[in-house]
This record gives C-alpha cells, structure tokens and sequence, in this order.
C-alpha cells in the first residue's frame, strides 16, 4: 500500500540496538490489538464515506500518472515512463479513510489523499531516463501534479452513475 522511507537511527539508537541486539537480552512484549481488533478497524476504515468529489480528484491524481492516458500533463509525458494503477487510486481512498479516522473525522477531504499521495503512489510512478539524468524523483513528480490537478472540477459532486439517470 505505501512505500515508505525509513532513516537510519540516530547514534544512540544505534548503539541501544547493538547493545541489546548482541547481548543475552530479552525484551518483554505484549500486544497492542488482537488480530480480531485489527480486523474491526479494517472493517471500520472501510465505512469512512468519500464524497464523490474526493473520489473524482484522487482519480485524477492517479490517472494524470499515466503517459498515454488522455488528461496528462506536459510533464508527465516528459518524466514518466508508467504511471499508476486502478490499486493507486484504491489506497489513496483507503489511505485517505484511515488519515480521516485518525484525526477523529468519519469523511475524507482532498487534504486526506494530499497527505498519502507519496507514500502511496511513490513506487507506482517509474520516472524515465529523462527525469532521473535530470534528478526528477518521482516524489518531484508528484510533488507537481499535487500542485497542478484540480481538486474540483464542475459535475464532481455527483457519482457517474447519477449523472446518467438524471442526466
């Protein structure tokens, strides 16, 4: 789901990790949830409503990734040489649910999917030779479709289907 980057420790918590890591030392560890707890919080971030508008915009977050899809922009045809799957999109939206649910909101709002797009979609854009002898990550990459796809555009505010019977 996400990709992320995990410094090095610090000195210190380097020298506790080699200390207690080569010695006869035992840890006492006791669990934090049950495997039936986790299961239920799953379930929970699951029923986090998403907004049609919020679902519109992390779908053009992912689908901008994609060089030969229609809406891209200029420089993700110069960057990019694979965008992001239907999965990308699916775990912004979960992502975005679980952000929500921590914060103690039961909706999610574009600043949610803001706030996991890196994580989320690091590994899922591949930058071309282009970008990376130019030192474009894709972090920049998302950096900038961030900055650059909308987050409404006129009709967001109803689910397809809906605009199809009443349309």
């Amino acid at each position: 789901m996400f990709k992320v980057f995990v410094k090095y420790p610090s000195y210190d918590e380097e020298f506790r990790i080699a200390e207690t890591t080569t010695a006869a030392f035992h840890a006492e560890v006791s669990n934090v949830l049950s495997g039936e707890e986790i299961q239920h919080l799953q379930q929970m971030v699951r029923r986090v409503p998403v907004a049609p508008f919020v679902i519109h915009y992390a779908l053009r977050l992912v689908r901008a990734t994609r060089v030969h899809e229609g809406e891209v922009p200029s420089f993700v045809s110069d960057w990019v040489s694979w965008g992001a799957g239907p999965r990308g999109m699916q775990y912004l939206l979960l992502g975005g649910k679980a952000r929500a649910m921590l914060q103690g909101r039961f909706f999610v709002t574009t600043d949610d999917i803001k706030a996991v797009a890196h994580p989320v979609l690091r590994h899922r854009v591949i930058t071309n030779f282009n970008a990376e002898s130019s030192g474009i990550s894709p972090d920049k990459v998302i950096d900038r479709l961030l900055v650059d796809v909308p987050e409404r555009r006129p009709g967001d505010d109803v689910a397809p289907e809906l605009k199809r019977a009443f349309g």
